[in-house]
């Protein structure tokens, strides 16, 4: 196979500016190589840059190339790489994007060994949330003797957060929708309803011990005063904007970044060892990009929405991916539930 495609837009805008383009097998540059994709997750931030809403915080030069996360098999080296022979299988990121593509060039220290206890999917859709939600934790130096609250506890990022508070010795109070509860329980969390009342509900929950840091991921206006009411120290609370700017640092990580690439494979190994899971609640082909997009947009998703470059599933059967998601059944008997 040498011709394949790719996900570009040349303007800001919605789905409408989403193209598949035609992409020609590239041969890479000192250094590089040239990794076949697999699979690559979703992000909202991605959407949020497509739509022009954060050009204070990412600049682009058009036409963009389309997804950072990817997992897949080097098919390609430059001059002077030693580190993956062809068909090494690895997780990674694209600095400039262009990972929902069938072909994706990095440098390659932008890649690490996907081991073969990871699936690809999983690896797939686990650079960006994960290093956004190991650093967030990281940075709280969490223990045995703190109580955190994360709000879209049940999202791409926010379920991360939760298992990574957990085995810091934590205990986890996690804001989400009343559909999301049972999800949030089997993670390990104690699951309290947002609205009205969730401060009396989160004090209930947590007892006399209290709140001792706060981690927002959802944005608004309640988080401060929720901190104010429930007394967490300043330095306990991770912003929503502390959250996105460290989503962006993410998103456009050279490459060259030695503790990013420490923080993949920190994360790879604890896939690879059982002591944290990446729940896919969306797997789409590749064709079906923008019903992907769509489905993370309406905010009803548990952990990551993904795209497979290569499905089993083909012909009439395609369409069952839209239909039958992992996430789906319950909500087709209870409408109304997001995924927060």
């Amino acid at each position: 196979m040498r011709t394949g495609s790719a996900v570009q837009y040349d303007r800001y805008g919605g789905f409408d500016v989403v193209q598949v383009v035609p992409l020609e097998r590239p041969t890479p540059g000192p250094g590089e190589v040239v990794v076949q994709v697999s699979a690559s997750g979703l992000n909202h931030i991605e959407r949020f840059v497509r739509a022009g809403e954060l050009q204070d915080h990412v600049s682009v030069e058009f036409p963009v190339r389309q997804g950072v996360d990817f997992s897949g098999v080097v098919v390609a080296r430059g001059d002077g790489v030693k580190d993956f022979k062809v068909g090494a299988e690895v997780v990674g990121h694209a600095p400039v994007g262009g990972a929902h593509a069938t072909w994706v060039t990095v440098p390659v220290g932008a890649v690490v060994a996907k081991p073969s206890a990871v699936t690809f999917e999983a690896a797939g859709g686990l650079y960006l949330a994960g290093t956004t939600a190991l650093s967030t934790v990281r940075g709280l130096r969490l223990g045995p003797d703190d109580t955190v609250v994360i709000t879209a506890a049940a999202g791409g990022v926010g379920h991360l957060q939760v298992q990574l508070a957990l085995a810091a010795g934590a205990r986890v109070v996690a804001l989400g929708s009343a559909g999301n509860h049972d999800f949030l329980r089997q993670i390990g969390a104690f699951p309290v309803r947002y609205g009205d009342g969730e401060l009396e509900r989160i004090r209930e929950a947590v007892g006399p011990a209290g709140v001792t840091a706060f981690i927002d991921n959802h944005g608004g206006a309640d988080a401060p005063a929720l901190v104010e009411a429930l007394g967490v120290p300043a330095a306990k609370f991770v912003t929503s904007e502390a959250r996105r700017d460290a989503e962006v640092r993410f998103l456009r990580a050279p490459a060259d970044d030695l503790e990013v690439r420490a923080l993949l494979e920190e994360l790879v190994d604890l896939v690879g060892r059982g002591k944290l899971r990446v729940f896919i609640s969306g797997f789409y082909p590749f064709e079906f990009i923008v019903d992907a997009y769509v489905d993370l947009a309406e905010m009803r998703s548990r952990g990551k929405v993904v795209i497979g470059m290569d499905t089993v599933e083909k012909g009439s059967r395609l369409d069952w991916y839209r239909s039958e998601k992992s996430r789906t059944y319950r909500e087709r008997q209870e409408p109304g539930n997001d995924g927060v």
